[in-house]
């Protein structure tokens, strides 16, 4: 996947990375005849901080990347690279490479360790099962038959932790799958999680799982939210951490520290990329001791990437029910004729419309005069995510029970809300709208018989960006019933590396900008797909060997004895201990001396030896040598990660020899520094690597 810009797409004064020479701003693009040449060529002109540079716009194809994200709020610009010194440039991009493959191997780290996990399996003998199953008042699709079979064999056949991701269009019945796996997990005895966005969804979904479970009496069934005062929450708190509670159901509270779960077997998440970073941490933590089912019509492209490249098991569910009919989708300029003709056609058939804007204020009230104008007699009520529980509670039920017929809200709706009687969806400004948002917000009508509209109004095309064009394009492209998948690989290629993380632009991101770390992220991914990641023996501290008085006296030794000896405790432990007790021995004791810093220096260096798997360290004249079992290979990944050129240079590896040359023979002060700086830039490389004992 290739996350290049187009020059013709950049606007002058855009921040852009060239692959080789760094950060700079984009000038403008000119057509010139190029010397000795006939026929005229396009040139991208760029500024950088010791000049410009001037190149042909097919190579800038090749080399330049955004370094912002599409429509990202800029609070600091980034320094401009120079074009006569790119070492700062090849330091940042090393470290975000490092970064990149350290974010893999983490997700190598959680798939391995849910692979090692094992749980008894779930029986197939489950009476009640056929009872369950025949209360769908539907004919499932042969892809939800296909899904059922999936989820049963995961938690049936395999001692593994299900991983499944559940992708299936709006209303194409990615909950009834759901359903299946919950009354597995509570006929084991099990609790149930089930994590929704938003406390509007969370409430759905309670509704649904109680009338799914009404017949079933011993299974309990609490919601958790907002909408609830103190007493009730803290019943409702007690009952799952007591056992009670078969099915609990609610926001990110469900992953609350007060939350003790009895006996939790199967965690299913709701539209996972509505979910901040914290809780995406919290719920990954959580995939390597339980069952995980993970719902979603347009998946966050980490997931969907995932997904295809076998982290996770995933069901595509593309074939829409007999009594689905695709929506009509209108992507056209805001007219108010539009609109007034919309809601009347709608009323009419005595349906009701949702009016989406995208933002609360100076909006709401506006919109809410300019509706009743426009449709004369109409009842209008307001819903967002900044309303107090009760009130928007109220809202809800009272539109939900066709108290009112236009619902002005936010994007508050995007998730699950299921209103067979709305089948008329306007949303303005549609531009300022994320396309899996769009998508979304286009799936919340058409739950019906009737043929549902939706209407994407924006300003005229003259005032939308290039990437806002893009994703409107995406979306007529997209219309068809069942094509999430396709939808988020469009998000995946429009949006950049934004869309994957969640996260704003920090630490390795804005080394190298967003794009050209999204591609250093997917060549990661590839060298997993092609087995190009290197195991690496890890040593217990104990197992190196290096003599200390190479570089301190035995007087110097025994005098901080007592310090090094908590100090190589610390050590055994791992090098997160090493540090933490060097700073609290600073913080209470001030800088060390200069024969204690010696001895720690040796202690870190032999600590990181092992992480390393060097198991001998020894000097001889100009060189030091380390005496390990890593090979060829893993070596040129480790000597590449190092950022420091002389060191570089200097290092050399044969048959399990590693050695570090100097030019002089040099005090051993200055030997002992040499290899601490050595091995903490091998160490840097470490991330790349799936390191064990």
């Amino acid at each position: 996947m290739s996350y290049n810009v187009d020059p013709e797409k950049l606007i002058s004064g855009e921040y852009i990375v060239h692959k080789k020479v760094g950060i700079g701003q984009f000038v403008s693009l000119k057509e010139e005849v190029p010397e000795g040449g006939k026929s005229p060529q396009k040139y991208v002109y760029l500024r950088y901080a010791d000049g410009m540079a001037k190149l042909p716009a097919k190579q800038a194809r090749r080399l330049l990347y955004r370094y912002f994200r599409p429509g990202e709020s800029v609070k600091r610009y980034p320094a401009l690279s120079k074009l006569n010194d790119r070492s700062q440039w090849e330091k940042r991009r090393t470290e975000g490479s490092l970064d990149a493959q350290r974010r893999v191997v983490k997700m190598i780290d959680v798939y391995i360790r849910r692979l090692k996990q094992k749980r008894p399996v779930y029986s197939k003998d489950v009476p009640a099962m056929s009872k369950f199953a025949g209360k769908f008042p539907y004919t499932p699709t042969p892809d939800q038959i296909k899904a059922f079979l999936d989820v049963e064999r995961d938690l049936t056949d395999a001692e593994t932790p299900m991983d499944r991701l559940i992708c299936g269009d709006v209303g194409f019945g990615k909950t009834e799958v759901a359903m299946r796996a919950i009354f597995y997990a509570v006929s084991a005895k099990k609790q149930v999680m089930v994590l929704a966005p938003t406390t509007v969804l969370a409430k759905q979904h309670h509704e649904s799982i109680k009338e799914r479970f009404a017949n079933f009496p011993d299974i309990k069934v609490a919601l958790l939210s907002r909408f609830q005062n103190n007493v009730d929450r803290r019943a409702v708190i007690a009952g799952i951490n007591d056992g009670v509670v078969n099915i609990a159901v609610g926001t990110h509270s469900l992953l609350g520290n007060n939350i003790q779960y009895e006996n939790v077997g199967l965690l299913v998440v709701d539209e996972e990329q509505r979910f901040g970073v914290a809780q995406k941490e919290k719920i990954s933590t959580l995939k390597t001791t339980v069952d995980i089912l993970t719902l979603s019509a347009t998946p966050i492209p980490r997931t969907l990437h995932m997904a295809l490249s076998g982290f996770r098991d995933a069901s595509l569910m593309t074939t829409p029910p007999p009594e689905r009919r695709p929506i009509k989708t209108h992507v056209c300029v805001y007219s108010q004729d539009m609109v007034k003709d919309a809601i009347k056609a709608e009323l009419d058939r005595r349906g009701q419309v949702f009016y989406v804007v995208p933002r609360i204020q100076g909006n709401m009230e506006s919109t809410e005069k300019k509706l009743k104008l426009l449709v004369p007699g109409v009842q209008v009520s307001i819903a967002h995510g900044k309303k107090c529980a009760t009130e928007l509670e109220a809202t809800m039920t009272k539109f939900t029970e066709k108290g009112t017929s236009i619902l002005l809200c936010t994007n508050i709706i995007e998730s699950g809300l299921d209103i067979p009687t709305v089948n008329t969806i306007i949303v303005e400004n549609v531009q300022m709208f994320g396309l899996a948002q769009i998508y979304q917000l286009r799936g919340r009508v058409g739950r019906a018989d009737k043929v549902a509209h939706a209407y994407m109004l924006h300003p005229p095309k003259d005032f939308l960006s290039s990437d806002a064009l893009e994703r409107l394009s995406a979306l007529e492209d997209c219309c068809a019933l069942g094509q999430g998948f396709q939808l988020a690989e469009r998000d995946m290629a429009i949006r950049g590396i934004g869309s994957i993380f969640g996260e704003k632009q920090s630490g390795e991101f804005s080394k190298v900008g967003v794009d050209l770390y999204a591609e250093m992220l997917f060549e990661a991914i590839s060298k997993v797909n092609s087995a190009q990641y290197h195991s690496l023996p890890q040593l217990e501290y104990e197992d190196v060997q290096v003599k200390r008085h190479m570089w301190i006296s035995i007087l110097s030794s025994m005098q901080w004895e007592a310090v090094t000896d908590s100090a190589e405790e610390a050590a055994k432990k791992g090098i997160k201990d090493l540090v933490r007790f060097t700073e609290k021995l600073r913080s209470e004791r001030g800088k060390e001396p200069p024969p204690l810093e010696a001895l720690l220096k040796t202690i870190y260096a032999k600590r990181m030896a092992a992480d390393l798997g060097i198991h001998h360290i020894q000097t001889r004249g100009k060189q030091i040598t380390m005496l390990t079992n890593m090979n060829a290979d893993a070596f040129q990944v480790l000597h590449c990660s190092m950022a420091s050129p002389p060191l570089k240079s200097s290092l050399s590896f044969s048959n399990g020899r590693l050695e570090l040359h100097s030019l002089v023979e040099l005090p051993s002060e200055f030997q002992l520094e040499r290899l601490f700086q050595c091995l903490a830039e091998l160490r840097r490389g470490l991330a790349s690597f799936l390191t064990y004992r």
